[in-house]
């Protein structure tokens, strides 16, 4: 039975990477890096665009647990609500769906396996990888640099949307 569950996780994963980006619904933000350079903090600047990763249990959005929205750090598109937030105990912010269109994925190789990277749909700043192990419903987790958040609590006004 183990080795049936194994399988129907690693089809699931092939499967989610293969299947098309649900990202067509954001416009897309044509900017050059050189523009974002001068917007973002140098680390945070790596992780969007240098597809970076920061260290494990460095940032402050990995224990967040107020309600609110965390956007994107560059252009400050809604990604995630905190209602689908929860503790891996990975270290990194992690979630379990993100909101509709608001990430796009590609395939990632950098590790010499198979990886599924995803990022913002409007900027294209790298957010992090999406893994199947995550809690139901969805059985997903994303897990992001916190540099590459902003979080929004209730009640506050979302940033408007850098162009």
């Amino acid at each position: 039975m183990e080795r049936r569950s194994f399988l129907l996780r690693v089809a699931a994963l092939y499967l989610s990477a293969a299947l098309p980006v649900r990202a067509a619904e954001v416009a897309k933000l044509a900017k050059p890096k050189s523009a974002w350079r001068a917007l973002l903090s140098g680390p945070a600047y790596a992780v969007l665009f240098e597809e970076d990763t920061e260290a494990p249990f460095s940032s402050t959005l990995n224990g967040e647990k107020h309600s609110g929205v965390f956007v994107c750090a560059a252009c400050y598109l809604p990604l995630f609500e905190s209602a689908k937030k929860y503790d891996s105990g990975t270290g990194w912010p992690s979630f379990w769906d993100a909101m509709a269109g608001a990430v796009g994925r590609s395939k990632d190789f950098k590790l010499l396996v198979q990886r599924t990277e995803y990022h913002c749909a409007r900027c294209g700043g790298h957010q992090g990888h999406v893994f199947d192990d995550g809690p139901a419903p969805t059985r997903l987790r994303y897990c992001n640099n916190g540099l590459a958040l902003r979080f929004v609590p209730s009640g506050e006004a979302l940033p408007a949307l850098r162009s």
